[in-house]
């Protein structure tokens, strides 16, 4: 059974299927979701537990920070200021990206989620040029 990590500081991979839908493993290989909401728990938890098999990318992170940071008082007009200063999804394919040819390690399947569409225009333009340039990903 295979390891999808699920990007996405909003919507919940078990709710709604999303994670079934979105993810490039077939359902009857999906073993497991790990849901992360954030760079540093992307990062994390790839140093911790190396590469899955598939990836779904969101663009927009950070509504967790902004949630917070109104619920101490913050404005919601600073709060969508201190949103937007979060590391996004683009953010974690460039590391991404940077582990794989550090460690000479395939990039995971991958898919993208994201409502934003620059945002999934530019992970996904960075995943291709990378796939394009070393020339294979996991199967």
């Amino acid at each position: 059974m295979k390891t999808l990590l699920w990007l996405d500081d909003i919507r919940n991979p078990y709710e709604d299927h999303w994670g079934i839908t979105f993810s490039p493993i077939p359902s009857n290989e999906l073993g497991h979701i790990e849901w992360v909401k954030s760079y540093d728990q992307f990062v994390s938890y790839i140093k911790q537990n190396g590469l899955p098999d598939a990836i779904c990318f969101d663009h927009d992170l950070g509504m967790e920070v902004a949630l917070a940071a109104r619920a101490e008082g913050m404005s919601k007009r600073k709060s969508r200021v201190l949103k937007q200063q979060e590391k996004t999804g683009f953010d974690c394919a460039k590391w991404l990206v940077d582990y794989c040819l550090d460690t000479d390690k395939p990039l995971p399947l991958y898919n993208i989620q994201s409502a934003n569409p620059v945002g999934k225009e530019n992970i996904d333009s960075l995943l291709k040029n990378f796939i394009k340039r070393v020339g294979y990903t996991k199967s």
